[in-house]
């Protein structure tokens, strides 16, 4: 298994993405870190991260600016071929805002930043990322954001809903998002983007370990495929 977590300037989750990814991958040596300016990615990936954090420091909309930088070209391509993307916090604001998945991170409906552990409900095992976690399980996984509230127009809702593309649901919104909806995938389920941050639950010295089996599942899904 080949991945790459992709750096813009502001990321500040690359490293926990890169750890939890190096974990399943068979070592560091088969992750690699991309920066934002570089116009193609490592050849031979498998699966390619854009983490969390604050990019172009959440000028205009947050993942805004990021989505627009020459790499994300080849992340798009790359996803379009089929390959494996997934983007957590400002990870899946960029995928957003970049075409890739539906709907929009607006600010949080108390209009403060959030930074606890939230309980999530997993809706679907229909794809790699969640393959490894039954459906109904609650998990417990750390939020950290200030523009986490979900939206999208009834007739997405609609379709993420009836072609299972719900990932997560929170058991109790911490943000505002529409439907509790955490997490949302493609319609091919090779695309997933989530607020909440596996990576921070992938070791127990992190506090628990929730969030492995979001990488197993992944390197699972290379290893089948």
């Amino acid at each position: 298994m080949r991945a790459a977590v992709i750096q813009f300037p502001g990321s500040n989750c690359d490293r926990d993405m890169a750890v939890a990814l190096a974990n399943v991958a068979g070592g560091a040596e088969n992750v690699s870190m991309v920066w934002h300016k570089d116009a193609e990615l490592p050849k031979g990936l498998d699966v390619i991260g854009i983490p969390g954090g604050f990019s172009f420091g959440d000028y205009l909309r947050c993942g805004a600016i990021a989505a627009r930088s020459p790499i994300m070209d080849a992340v798009v391509e790359f996803a379009n071929k089929g390959g494996y993307v997934f983007g957590l916090c400002n990870g899946f604001q960029i995928l957003t805002e970049s075409g890739l998945l539906p709907g929009v991170l607006m600010r949080n409906a108390g209009l403060k930043y959030i930074c606890k552990d939230v309980e999530l409900r997993v809706e679907t095992t229909a794809s790699p990322f969640t393959s490894r976690y039954t459906v109904g399980e609650v998990v417990t996984v750390p939020v950290a954001h200030h523009d986490g509230n979900y939206s999208a127009d009834p007739e997405t809702l609609k379709r993420l809903v009836g072609d299972d593309r719900v990932a997560f649901r929170y058991t109790e919104t911490p943000n505002g998002s529409v439907d509790d909806i955490a997490g949302i995938l493609s319609a091919n389920k090779r695309v997933l983007g989530m607020m909440p941050h596996p990576e921070r639950r992938a070791d127990t010295q992190l506090g628990g370990t929730d969030g492995v089996r979001f990488f197993e599942g992944i390197a699972d899904a290379l290893v089948s495929a």
